[in-house]
């Protein structure tokens, strides 16, 4: 993942900063707790997409 287009992207439902999770190819939101996949090197930022982050999942994003 490009960290220049991870610092352009945020969440499409908090707004909020995205965590980019390289083994599970998933960009994370602490806010909405969602993980948007991504597919052949793009994400997928759309809500219907996304999955919600479980609270091991979440517990483990700094603040």
């Amino acid at each position: 993942m490009d960290s220049k287009l991870l610092e352009m992207l945020v969440c499409p439902v908090s707004k909020g900063r995205l965590a980019y999770k390289k083994e599970q190819q998933e960009l994370w939101c602490r806010v909405s707790r969602l993980a948007y996949p991504i597919q052949d090197g793009f994400p997928v930022m759309i809500e219907d997409q996304a999955r919600e982050l479980n609270d091991e999942e979440w517990a483990s994003l700094s603040v």
